[in-house]
């Protein structure tokens, strides 16, 4: 099995969720050493990275392409995406 957190987390909100994933899981990843956070919101059609590892944190469209950081050359394109 694995052990310790993962280096990338990916959230999908949904209303239910949205608290939870937008503080409760940033300040549980952060502190359990996950390098990136991913919120991407549907009904906004936005993303926000939340870069740990750079202490840095980028905003996004589903327009734009989000890079991931961690692994360079990787782009996501959230474009025609159907993430309902």
């Amino acid at each position: 099995g694995c052990h310790g957190a993962p280096d990338f987390v990916a959230e999908i909100l949904s209303p239910s969720s949205r608290s939870r994933d937008c503080l409760l899981k940033l300040i549980r990843y952060r502190e359990a050493g996950v390098r990136e956070y991913w919120i991407v919101d549907p009904e906004r059609e936005t993303v926000t990275v939340y870069d740990f590892a750079e202490n840095k944190v980028g905003s996004y469209t589903f327009g734009d392409k989000v890079r991931v950081n961690l692994f360079p050359g990787l782009e996501i394109d959230f474009a025609g995406m159907d993430l309902s």
